[in-house]
């Protein structure tokens, strides 16, 4: 089929590239503008663009896509189809309409669970046991356009965002292919979201990385995973920021245990690892350090959990293992953490 590609970010290299090793004519790559960054201001092209380049394909960068010049070029490409990921700008209904079997999208996730800009993230930090990745036709609402395809796949139990977005990636380029096929054999039947089953994943702040030592161990290492990238999860120290890059529920700490859902394992009875020391552990304040070891640091969080620390990154440091880290802080049980 004739396509036009909207997409600018790297979750959607798979899909492109999936398209043309299936035989579509891809018409042209429609991405956003190349944006100034680092410190010099140096003007840097989005993920998709050099792939695009590199295949020789028609590359477009309108400001807005909805500025009527721009909905001139697109109807001028006269597409049977098009398909958008990961490309960050809302569509208006014209340019929603111009292809004539529709416009599809690859969503990384279960719609309608995880309606949103963050679906990878948020469906880590909530301990879902699974996700995957959702092709739907656009309308105008927030990912609540008529489902086609699903795949669903297992959240590893130490998977972080990016890794699994990743995976996600892939499999959405595979599921993008069938969907198309499908659309085109007239084998694929649109149908409705159930708005009773939907769930937001909103964008995130810097803010949500924030360590909030007052909640269970298993919430704050899901958030460890779930914002590994970006805002990464951090917390204060002394006064100064400390990045938490890897972290684990300590095994028969407190009450806790397991990272939740399907990764949780089986309760501990009273008698089971709850020592004395795990029991004064249990009544310590959230953030305070309980010990110190080659293996990390162990935290107390909330509902009598603990967190151990493997590996973190000082303010304006590199990383470094969090037994490294103590040591050359000289920190010893007692200290407090937020």
């Amino acid at each position: 089929m004739r396509v036009v590609f909207l997409g600018s970010g790297s979750f959607a290299i798979p899909s492109l590239e999936a398209l043309l090793a299936a035989g579509h004519d891809v018409a042209a790559v429609v991405t956003q503008p190349d944006r100034e960054k680092g410190r010099g201001r140096e003007l840097s092209p989005p993920p998709l663009k050099p792939v695009a380049a590199a295949r020789g394909l028609k590359v477009l960068q309108p400001r807005r896509v909805r500025e009527p010049e721009s909905v001139a070029v697109l109807e001028a490409l006269a597409p049977e189809v098009q398909v958008v990921v990961a490309y960050g700008q809302i569509l208006p209904r014209r340019v929603i309409d111009i292809a004539p079997r529709g416009t599809v999208n690859v969503h990384a996730s279960l719609l309608p669970r995880y309606r949103g800009a963050a679906p990878v993230q948020w469906a880590i930090v909530n301990g879902e046991a699974e996700t995957g990745v959702t092709t739907m036709l656009i309308d105008e609402g927030l990912d609540t356009g008529p489902l086609l395809l699903a795949e669903a796949t297992p959240i590893g139990a130490e998977e972080t965002a990016e890794a699994l977005e990743s995976r996600l990636a892939a499999l959405g380029g595979e599921l993008l292919v069938r969907t198309l096929k499908g659309l085109q054999e007239g084998a694929i039947v649109p149908r409705p979201q159930d708005p009773a089953r939907a769930s937001l994943a909103p964008l995130i702040k810097k803010e949500d990385g924030l360590m909030d030592w007052r909640l269970p161990a298993p919430a704050l290492a899901r958030r460890v995973l779930g914002f590994h990238a970006w805002p990464g999860a951090h917390t204060r120290l002394h006064g100064r920021g400390l990045r938490v890059l890897r972290a684990q529920v300590e095994a028969g700490g407190g009450l806790g245990g397991g990272l939740g859902g399907a990764q949780r394992p089986p309760a501990q009875t009273a008698s089971e690892g709850f020592t004395p020391e795990r029991a004064k552990d249990a009544q310590s304040p959230p953030g305070a350090l309980l010990r110190v070891g080659r293996d990390g640091l162990v935290v107390a969080c909330g509902e009598g959990t603990a967190l151990r620390l493997i590996e973190v990154q000082p303010e304006s440091r590199h990383p470094m293992p969090a037994a490294a880290f103590a040591a050359g802080a000289r920190l010893t049980p007692g200290a407090r953490f937020g």
